[in-house]
């Protein structure tokens, strides 16, 4: 129930049943509490450098106290938690929660609390200092420890509390925290709220359809993640939109959302195009636009959007017409109808959700025009000016510091040309788009997608492919024998992931061909080339037991190959998303009525190996990305971000890694049983 506190006392309001769930990772315990205008993510990070963070998706916020490092490993144990919302010195509602944990530890010194924006908890974490105009001075009474502090610009603001139940504050300066006893552990309550707008969850029932897989951990996260005002990419890091995490969730878990659930994630993206059609990568909300803005002189806390993104672009034509033009039949007069309100639908300034769209479509269909006059590297859809990011990869070394993608260039914008002449031969715009203006998309498709991929092409003859992998698999300490083994004795051909500024192509094998697999349709020879280059066994291909990885430098100069090791952040790391994204890629190619036999054998080969591997790490699911060590002869998880080297950590509960609810494995291909736990809800 939701905790209501005032300063007249204290009162109870009985509500629905709350969302609560916890997420356990290595040393991190992650729980979850959604409840009326109450959303949460508690973390308590145990090990050598303790922490207690709480983030609220509410403007992105969040509070959090960090401790010196230990002597020794502590560990955190949360009792429990409930929601509650209580009143700053202004008689403003704050929402959050109360939660106990102890903890074993012979002392905690508390080095800093930093109370704000999510985007200034996550430097600090990652070793950057606040702004010093966001410190918040600890008021210290006999058993408590508060922080607090309104907004920059004195709208309501944070408070975190911790309150001594068992044990006794030692010391202020530093300020120190110490048990009764020793051997006793210490016992906190742990008080965090916020301050900024909430957003509008759905109820339990108005997110899924009867389709939906019963995963509880799937269905609890993506309920958290989920809102009418946006999707979250999320948690804790990302409790914020992501225009290509929402677009690419959405195609996934399209088949089991209910309508009004697709539309609010659609509409969120086309609220926040651009004037020139660019869709929004992430934004700045809450006291972070306060901040960035005042850096720019200027006043207020108006959302800022990144628009440096180029895959997200091209993403949006392909989506939309998975709901619009694939998913609601515009031969039923109902489904017409619906597809046409929610086109009439208005943005935040009034634009019609339509106008928007046609928006998008002329800026992607102008930037294609070059390269289709004349097909070559320097006409390809480039990283912004002075970026080497641009697409999903997008840490700063994600794509070898490549300047032009392949899955922006093979795929996404082939893809979207395509969407869009669908859309043009739909008649649904036809009171938005002018005559004849996107009458060329279908030609300027089918030149991308025979031109673009060559330019990517890698070759390697056998002698060259083989003592690429052998040298990386002695410099990576695991046994080369399985991944020599699968290489072809006529040699190697795969795409990179990147051409360089030259437009020479980074010999990096990746996970980016799933893209093609869901929204294209290779010729026979390739699809089976593309499925042969990511099943082979790592470091020749991409499969490990512990699952597919993401990127494989093997076959690149050593600076690479630093570059996208198993601490970097798009390295040869394991996404969850991206091991569905090719689920979902073959069960469409093999929905395809003109493969061969053989390459019908093949893709169902790789289907079932790949269920193996997601199979097995199934209590990851719903996390962002994990690691691997190599012991005793085979591939072991290490969750990432919690090794010193790692260059940053993983969410608990990732948007993406949520479309596993609709991604699920044939009946012939399945080893484990999908999970009978009742639904959460």
């Amino acid at each position: 129930m939701l905790l209501a506190v005032a300063l007249c006392g204290v009162c109870v309001q009985v509500t629905a049943e709350p969302l609560q769930f916890r997420i356990s990772e290595g040393r991190v315990e992650n729980a979850f509490y959604q409840e009326g205008p109450v959303a949460v993510h508690v973390l308590l990070d145990s090990g050598v450098h303790p922490r207690a963070l709480v983030a609220f998706p509410a403007g992105n916020s969040g509070v959090g106290v960090w401790f010196e490092a230990t002597d020794s490993t502590v560990r955190w144990t949360l009792e429990d938690m409930r929601g509650a919302t209580v009143v700053d010195d202004a008689g403003r509602a704050l929402h959050g929660i109360v939660a106990t944990a102890s903890v074993d530890a012979t002392r905690l010194v508390v080095k800093d609390a930093v109370l704000g924006s999510v985007r200034v908890l996550r430097d600090y974490q990652l070793g950057q200092p606040y702004p010093p105009q966001t410190a918040a001075r600890a008021e210290v009474s006999t058993d408590t420890i508060l922080w607090r502090r309104h907004r920059l610009d004195g709208a309501p603001g944070y408070r975190m509390a911790l309150v001594i139940e068992q044990g006794r504050i030692a010391g202020q300066s530093p300020l120190t925290l110490v048990p009764d006893r020793p051997g006793q552990p210490l016992r906190l309550r742990i008080e965090a709220y916020t301050g900024e707008t909430p957003l509008t969850p759905f109820a339990a029932g108005e997110l899924f359809n009867a389709d939906a897989g019963s995963d509880p951990r799937s269905r609890q996260a993506l309920r958290f993640l989920a809102y009418r005002d946006k999707y979250l990419a999320g948690s804790w890091r990302f409790d914020t939109y992501f225009g290509r995490d929402t677009l690419l969730s959405l195609r996934m878990l399209m088949p089991v959302l209910q309508p009004d659930a697709v539309e609010a994630g659609l509409a969120a993206v086309l609220d926040r195009l651009n004037a020139n059609g660019e869709v929004a990568h992430e934004e700045d909300i809450g006291e972070f636009a306060v901040l960035r803005r005042r850096e720019r002189g200027e006043d207020g806390d108006a959302p800022l959007y990144d628009y440096g993104m180029v895959d997200d672009d091209r993403m949006l034509a392909p989506v939309a017409a998975t709901y619009l033009l694939d998913t609601l039949d515009l031969d039923r007069a109902a489904d017409r109808a619906r597809a046409e309100a929610f086109l009439a639908r208005r943005t935040a300034t009034g634009e019609a959700l339509s106008s928007a769209l046609v928006r998008n479509f002329a800026f992607v269909t102008k930037s294609a025009r070059a390269f289709a006059s004349a097909p070559e590297a320097g006409h390809l859809i480039a990283f912004g000016e002075g970026r080497s990011t641009g697409q999903w990869r997008d840490s700063q070394e994600g794509n070898a510091y490549g300047r032009y993608a392949y899955d922006v260039n093979a795929v996404w914008m082939p893809a979207a040309l395509e969407a869009i002449a669908r859309f043009a031969g739909s008649g649904l715009l036809q009171p938005y788009a002018n005559g004849g203006m996107f009458d060329d998309c279908k030609v300027l498709a089918r030149v991308w997608a025979e031109k673009a991929p060559a330019m990517f092409r890698v070759k390697l003859d056998a002698g060259a492919a083989n003592a690429a992998v052998r040298a990386y698999a002695n410099g990576q300490g695991i046994d080369p024998t399985a991944a020599l083994d699968s290489l072809p004795s006529e040699g190697l051909k795969f795409d990179a992931l990147a051409l360089d500024a030259q437009g020479k192509p980074i010999p990096v094998l990746h996970s980016d061909y799933g893209f093609a697999l869901l929204f294209g349709n290779p010729d026979p020879g390739t699809l089976e080339r593309m499925v042969d280059d990511m099943m082979r066994p790592f470091p020749a291909g991409l499969m490990t037991d512990v699952g597919m990885l993401v990127a494989n430098p093997a076959y690149a100069d050593p600076g690479v190959a630093k570059l996208l090791g198993r601490t970097a952040y798009h390295g040869t790391v394991v996404w969850s998303w991206q091991q569905a994204l090719l689920a979902d890629g073959l069960a469409r190619q093999l929905a395809r009525t003109d493969l061969p036999a053989g390459v019908r054998d093949r893709l169902r080969s790789a289907q079932r190996r790949l269920w193996r591997v997601i199979d097995a790490t199934r209590d990851l699911r719903t996390s962002e990305l994990w690691s691997w060590s190599w012991k005793d002869g085979r591939y072991r998880i290490e969750p990432f971000g919690q090794s010193g080297g790692d260059a940053d950590e993983s969410n608990a509960a990732q948007l993406w890694s949520t479309v596993y609810l609709a991604v699920k494995p044939p009946v012939e291909t399945t080893d484990v049983a999908e999970s009978a736990t009742d639904h959460d809800d």
